[in-house]
């Protein structure tokens, strides 16, 4: 059980879900064969959940003192070792990384194998000093959370263009892109909370996120503001590309499942005040998230229902 909490395994079962949702719930059924077996697209599920957990334990490793401080109980040097902690970081990245070398062989296209050497390394970059700088590490875990989706069409879908498909596989990226961005704006948010949940560990190890350079209070404010405009720009996609196409069920997922949370997040970042309000905060955002990937399927239903 520590090594699952280590690796953040609730984490890891959205990444799993979300690239399986993107896969079988949208490309799955269109009118195009993908580049990547079923049993090859397993391996680069495994490929970008190896350098995940990695991820999280090397952040693990650095954050056992800010831990302390914020009472969150730390598992490295507790329950497991800082010594097995590193060895279980490196073996995950070797693991992941090869995944990531033989797919890209495979598919004929080895360059590809450096973006796993580029995300593995970033993340390792995040734990021991971008998280320190202001809205750097922010940005970084971010971006990391949107390429996990982009990178489904990099393997599936770049392999197999040709002047024939071209157009059609270039709208269905571009659905996959408009995804990676939701899901890069939403963990944005959603980490500068977990700032906001933990400034206090953060401010006593000398740490520059934007709850410590603005304070709680305007912190707080900026993200009402951040988020309103979110908020109002998904408004304007849902009238536009649901709602103007007659998908009405996709239009009424949208608004009960996406917008409601976001709007009650709105009214809740302005009262919360305490480490607690601010967790039940970051839960809302990661229910948003995962409501958000399941409105891939929703939208592939409604489509396939009114043809």
């Amino acid at each position: 059980m520590a090594f699952l909490k280590l690796i953040r395994y609730q984490n890891l079962l959205l990444l799993i879900f979300m690239q399986l949702m993107f896969r079988y719930g949208f490309l799955y059924f269109q009118d195009i064969t993908l580049a990547l077996t079923d049993f090859q697209f397993g391996i680069l599920i495994l490929s970008t959940v190896c350098i995940a957990a990695a991820g999280y334990i090397i952040n693990n490793i650095f954050d056992t003192e800010t831990d302390f401080i914020n009472e969150k109980n730390p598992i490295v040097g507790t329950t497991i070792s800082e010594g097995l902690a590193y060895n279980l970081f490196i073996t995950l990245n070797v693991l992941g990384v090869g995944c990531g070398f033989y797919l890209s062989n495979v598919i004929e296209k080895p360059g590809f194998a450096l973006l796993f050497i580029v995300i593995s390394g970033t993340l390792y970059m995040y734990a021991s000093s971008l998280k320190q700088s202001l809205l750097v590490g922010n940005f970084v875990v971010a971006i990391l959370t949107g390429v996990s989706v982009l990178i489904i069409g990099i393997f599936d879908l770049l392999p197999i263009v040709t002047p024939e498909n071209k157009v059609q596989l270039g709208i269905l990226f571009k659905i996959l892109l408009d995804y990676a961005i939701f899901a890069f704006l939403i963990n944005f948010i959603r980490e500068i909370v977990k700032d906001l949940e933990d400034v206090k560990g953060d401010y006593n190890l000398g740490m520059n996120t934007l709850p410590i350079a603005l304070g709680v209070a305007r912190t707080s404010k900026v993200l009402l503001i951040i988020t309103s405009l979110i908020t109002v720009y998904l408004l304007y996609y849902i009238y536009q590309y649901y709602f103007n196409n007659n998908l009405y069920i996709s239009t009424l997922y949208s608004l009960l499942m996406v917008i409601a949370p976001l709007i009650f997040f709105c009214i809740k970042i302005v009262e919360a005040k305490t480490s607690k309000d601010f967790k039940n905060l970051s839960l809302i955002l990661k229910l948003v998230l995962l409501f958000g990937i399941f409105s891939i399927a929703v939208n592939t239903y409604t489509i396939l229902s009114n043809v």
